[in-house]
């Protein structure tokens, strides 16, 4: 989506009338901190102090909630609370975010207001307390909510059903008698997102994750389970068949899948560097599409929206977030896609080319004029810091646990690694200035080091800078001493392929996310700096400023957007292979195995398609192939 169409869309719906009924929820984050805890004189037993405690809404709430977020001023809400303090407080959350409640009815007998109490320690959630699980709606009380929606759905643009819990409001009996308010507004778009009932919306578009959709057509896949493209498209195709409505089908990274008359589109997920939270992804997802179709927007551009959204809230830890317009437009404007999730997972798809170590992940519409070649430099090129994550990881995760390093349960050890080594997999080749600023991030989200103990990004890259140095100084000294030689600290046939190229009169450009004065220094010693004549760029120290697009865009200022086909960008990081895709030009991803020199690492693999590699190679060894399908001759 072009911004200025996003900035448009955005306008827009903030004009739409939107009707939500469903099963309004109420989540209650209780933090609690043990250092006050006393013995309770009644039980004998330990008190659980909580310090702070935060409500938002959840189920429908949290639909509306996203909706209201995103600057819609006529929300609806139609659902039922009971008579006691937490409906109250449903009530005043809603209300104050500009959502009308007048539709919300008070069941006084057999009704609870569904709550999910979460209590935490530290970052922990400790097991949840559930209030609702034995609600009974009365036939009275559905019969009112559902007039109610009758008198003024002709009113609105769109009207969402959502299904939450079993408990809920969708008993048999309401759910017939809205089957007959959908059909009484056949032209009116209502969509329903429904846990268990999906089936029994006649005449509603459909939104489900790809468990609930594999299900309803008899899969059984349990919660977290990888479904495969191939499943979900079948799946997708015979519940449009099925219902004769869209449908909206999420895959979490993946992205999702829109279903229509005119067959399966694809959308991309959003690669995401921070931690994340998945709580109420779907809801936002739900408000997102369900705002631009009531604004008469495309179903692919729904779907878009949708997943802004929900890229935005879950980066917000431990409540059920929502996005505003400007944080939808930061995230919408340049968005970083998630490319062929499945091809980059299961290597057995790989399709090669003429018996080629070359996969080729996407074939060029024509036949390519190459002038320039990119090059990222470490993991591409150069081996000198070969094991640098295994450096920066100790780095990080003594800078998340402080004192606590030593004597902490191996649980939260653990915990702490996993995220470090999903933050470092994620922002392989942005310079380190941006990686210890998202280091930041983390430290403070499991807030085991006291605020005035944290230090900014230059002091964390200082002290990762002086671990590396330490291995790459030794490493320049036994090449000083010719105890290892140039072929020793390149990637396998790389030197040979730069002189290839740059006799060929095809400009070089090397980049990195290393400050620029060792990539300099590193590429001399290496032996190949003059094949880029000068043209050697690595970070500033400027954290705004990222080498590898900065070169990119400076390229194509230079030679204009309609040459892009003649631009060749070769790494091993995201970052370069993401920037030159979303410009046009050819991407080759470089995954090879750095201890050995040579060979396929598969995580790389892997990662680099998910960037948006056209191309993946091993190492330089035999170009052949890959000069053939670039047209270099």
């Amino acid at each position: 989506m072009k911004p200025e169409i996003l900035k448009e869309l955005l306008q827009k719906i903030s004009e739409v009338k939107i009707a939500v009924i469903g099963d309004f929820c109420l989540d209650a984050y209780w933090f609690v901190d043990k250092a006050l805890s006393e013995i309770s004189i009644e039980t004998g037993r330990p008190t659980e102090p909580v310090k702070y405690q935060k409500y938002s809404p959840g189920g429908a709430g949290n639909v509306t909630n996203n909706l209201a977020a995103l600057g819609i001023k006529d929300i609806r809400a139609f659902g039922v609370i009971g008579d006691d303090p937490f409906g109250t407080e449903m009530i005043r959350i809603l209300e104050q975010t500009g959502i009308n409640t007048r539709n919300m009815l008070v069941q006084k007998n057999n009704w609870s207001t569904h709550v999910y109490i979460k209590p935490h320690v530290g970052d922990e959630e400790q097991n949840r307390v559930d209030f609702g699980n034995y609600n009974r709606l009365d036939n009275a009380t559905a019969d009112q909510l559902i007039n109610n929606l009758k008198k003024e759905a002709g009113e609105v643009d769109l009207v969402i059903i959502n299904q939450q819990v079993l408990s809920g409001i969708h008993t048999p009996y309401l759910r017939k008698i809205l089957v007959d308010v959908i059909n009484h507004w056949p032209e009116k778009v209502f969509i329903a997102d429904s846990r268990n009932y999906s089936d029994d919306y006649n005449g509603a578009c459909r939104k489900m994750n790809d468990i609930e959709a594999l299900r309803l057509c008899r899969i059984a896949k349990e919660s977290g389970e990888e479904v495969s493209c191939t499943e979900i498209g079948k799946a997708a195709e015979r519940l449009y068949e099925r219902y004769r409505r869209p449908v909206f089908i999420t895959r979490g990274s993946r992205g999702s899948l829109v279903t229509d008359a005119n067959g399966s589109l694809e959308i991309n997920g959003l690669m995401i560097l921070s931690r994340t939270d998945t709580v109420g992804a779907g809801d936002s997802y739900l408000a997102g599409i369900s705002a631009a179709i009531a604004a008469g927007y495309s179903l692919e551009t729904a779907a878009e929206l949708g997943t802004f959204v929900a890229g935005v809230t879950i980066q917000k830890l431990f409540t059920t977030g929502t996005a505003s317009p400007e944080e939808i437009l930061k995230i919408g404007t340049d968005p970083d896609y998630v490319y062929n999730p499945d091809l980059a997972d299961d290597i057995r798809q790989a399709v090669y080319f003429s018996n080629s170590e070359t996969e080729i992940i996407r074939r060029l519409p024509g036949t390519p004029r190459i002038r320039y070649a990119i090059f990222d430099n470490d993991g591409t090129l150069s081996t000198l810091r070969e094991g640098w994550e295994q450096i920066m990881a100790p780095v990080m995760i003594k800078a998340v646990m402080g004192d606590r390093y030593d004597d902490a349960d191996r649980s939260l050890y653990m915990r702490v690694k996993t995220a470090v080594l999903d933050l470092i997999d994620k922002t392989t080749g942005i310079q380190t200035l941006r990686q210890m600023k998202l280091l930041i991030d983390l430290v403070r989200d499991f807030d085991l080091v006291p605020e005035d103990q944290i230090l900014d990004e230059h002091g964390y890259k200082q002290i990762y800078n002086e671990e590396l140095m330490k291995m790459v100084r030794q490493r320049e000294s036994k090449l000083n001493k010719r105890e290892l030689s140039v072929n020793d600290l390149t990637i396998k046939g790389s030197v040979d392929f730069l002189k290839l190229l740059h006799d060929k009169g095809i400009k070089l450009y090397l980049t990195s996310g290393t400050d620029e004065a060792d990539v300099k220094h590193e590429a001399s010693i290496l032996g190949y700096d003059h094949f880029f004549e000068g043209r050697i760029y690595g970070a500033t120290g400027d954290i705004r400023k990222e080498a590898k697009k900065d070169v990119l865009d400076r390229l194509l200022k230079q030679i204009g957007n309609s040459e892009t086909s003649s631009i060749v960008t070769f790494g091993d990081g995201p970052v370069e292979i993401r920037e030159t895709h979303k410009h046009g030009g050819i991407t080759v991803g470089v995954a090879t195995n750095e201890l050995r020199r040579f060979g396929l690492n598969e995580s790389k693999r892997s990662r680099l398609i998910k960037a948006g590699a056209g191309f993946i190679i091993p190492d330089f060894s035999s170009p052949a192939g890959l000069l053939e399908l670039l047209n270099i001759r």
